[in-house]
């Protein structure tokens, strides 16, 4: 697996590329001019983004890459709390973020995660069958009419858009939309989920629930 690091700390750059250069190709770069240069002429299966970056926002990076066409999975490291920072970035089409500092362990578990998932087609609405998400706009239809979704009902359902017809598990939905897996992220998850149906109406089983796994939303 080829991944590219786009951070400005020479120190995260060496350290990144001696642990992730064990089992995989890694390139590194201390800017978003150098990242763009060099993804203009080189295929990366896993990109890593350092939201803080001497020429601009690694969140503003990542949505120029979106718009570009390139589809390879985003991982953003992001400051610890900076919730606004993960929510941006995930608007902005990234698949996954951590906190730092982090553990290395985990870094190699997300970006296993991540090149296991591939790249995801993203266009900008994704139809099935009544319902249409407009992932660019952030709105969702259904027969023509616009759902009142919630911040993180409409996580839930862009998310699910964009892998639509594939399972998405209840850990990956909570880490995604809540930024952390607890007991409390796991009950609103159900809840969501059940307003999110009730909202949907006649289209309600669009949703569905994979028993003991996650959800999907597929064919009516």
């Amino acid at each position: 697996m080829r991944i590219l690091v786009v951070d400005d700390e020479l120190e995260m750059r060496e350290l990144l590329g001696r642990n992730l250069g064990r089992t995989h190709g890694v390139k590194s770069v201390g800017t978003c001019k150098e990242a763009v240069a060099m993804l203009a002429h080189a295929r990366f299966d896993v990109l890593i983004l350092d939201v803080m970056l001497p020429d601009g926002s690694g969140i503003d990076l990542c949505g120029k890459l979106r718009t570009d066409g390139i589809e390879a999975p985003i991982l953003l490291l992001t400051a610890r709390g900076e919730v606004r920072s993960r929510v941006a970035g995930l608007d902005a089409g990234a698949d996954d973020y951590l906190a730092k500092p982090f553990a290395l362990s985990e870094l190699r578990a997300r970006i296993a995660a991540l090149g296991r998932r591939g790249p995801i087609k993203r266009d900008r609405a994704v139809v099935i069958g009544a319902l249409v998400v407009d992932l660019e706009g952030r709105r969702v239809r259904v027969n023509g009419r616009a759902l009142p979704l919630t911040a993180k009902e409409l996580g839930i359902v862009d998310l699910l858009a964009t892998r639509r017809g594939k399972v998405v598990p209840r850990e990956e939905l909570i880490e995604s939309v809540w930024g952390e897996v607890t007991d409390s992220a796991r009950a609103s998850l159900e809840v969501l989920i059940a307003r999110i149906r009730h909202k949907l109406g006649e289209s309600a089983n669009l949703l569905q629930t994979i028993r003991g796994v996650g959800y999907m939303l597929g064919a009516d």
